[in-house]
Parts: structure tokens; sequence; C-alpha cells
């Protein structure tokens, strides 16, 4: 017989998961595939379950430890159970930064919508997409094990205040630095002015 899977059941499989000290280990998890489950995270951070937002902040940070990605696929693991989920761009917005020693050793360490910190670095790079059809920038951080986090509009207009020019492959380019590594948003030759 078929179990179909709920939310609430995977809240409690999750609740259960998170009783040791971290994060749940869900890169070692390997249940079975149990289908899709009705729930979506928007582009703005919002997660929907049977198309109905999830109000309830403690839930939807429960839900996101135990995120993972799947070659292209977004899905949520326990230890019993795995399901699809929708991701309409990327699983989280990163809503805030911070700069530590600032200079040539800066480090800028983003928060996201539920809480998690991560340091942009070599193993953390930020990343910027551009639309084809608009050329709009789409900015990126990698948070954690292949899921990322679009960097929010006014935070990418503060990174754009700190950035600076360098070359990457015999070009110039302007970006920013952290941790080290620059990470290049446009070419040089294309900012305005």
């Amino acid at each position: 017989m078929k179990i179909t899977p709920t939310a609430d059941g995977l809240a409690s499989a999750a609740r259960q998961a998170q009783k040791s000290k971290g994060p749940p280990p869900v890169h070692l998890w390997n249940p079975p595939f149990c289908g899709d489950l009705d729930m979506r995270i928007a582009r703005d951070g919002t997660w929907f379950y049977l198309g109905t937002p999830i109000g309830r902040f403690e839930l939807v940070k429960l839900f996101s430890s135990i995120l993972r990605k799947d070659g292209d696929k977004y899905v949520l693991v326990t230890p019993v159970e795995m399901v699809g989920i929708t991701v309409d761009d990327a699983p989280f917005v990163a809503v805030d930064f911070k700069v530590k020693n600032a200079g040539p050793d800066q480090e800028i360490q983003f928060e996201t919508h539920v809480g998690d910190i991560t340091i942009a670095n070599a193993d953390n790079p930020i990343r910027v997409a551009r639309d084809p059809d608009t050329d709009e920038p789409a900015p990126y951080v990698h948070v954690r094990r292949g899921l990322e986090a679009l960097i929010d509009r006014k935070s990418f207009y503060r990174l754009v205040d700190i950035g600076t020019h360098d070359i990457v492959d015999g070009v110039s380019w302007f970006g920013v630095r952290s941790a080290g590594q620059f990470f290049p948003i446009i070419p040089s030759a294309d900012l305005d002015g």
C-alpha cells in the first residue's frame, strides 16, 4: 500500500530529524521517492502548500532545513521519504549582508529569509545571470549543497556600491571581492558612464 505524503507528515519527520545538533544530514539520506507534493517556493521566497501561502515562519524554516537539490529537481527529504516540490527560481532569498574586515581581506556574509548564513567564497560563489529578454541581472549566492539564494534588489544595489574592477581572463570586469575571491558582475566596458 502506497502512502501519500503530506506536509504534516514531512514536518513531523523533519522535527524528529532536527533533534540532533546541527542541520539535518539530508545529503546522507536515501529514502524512496514518494511522488510530488503540491508545494511551491515562489521567486520571492514565499512557500505555498496546496496553493495557499505557508504563514508560519517556523514551518517554512523547518521545511527549508530538509530541502535538497537532486540534479535539476528539488526535494524534501526525511530519513523515511522523499517528495518533489516546485521552485520557481532559487529556493532562498538573500535579504541582507554584512561586510567583515573591510578592505582587501573583506568577507561578505549573506543572510537568507529563513535565517541561513553564508559567506561568499570559493565554495559559495556569487554569480549573476542575465534575463535573455530584458538583459536584467539576476544575482545569486550559493548557500549549501547546490542550493542558491536570489540576492534581493536592495542587497544587490549595496553590493554594487562596494564593487571594484578586476581582470578576468584578460577582460576588465566590475564585481565584488569576498574571502580572497573576485566575483564578476558585468564587463567594465558595459557599464554606463
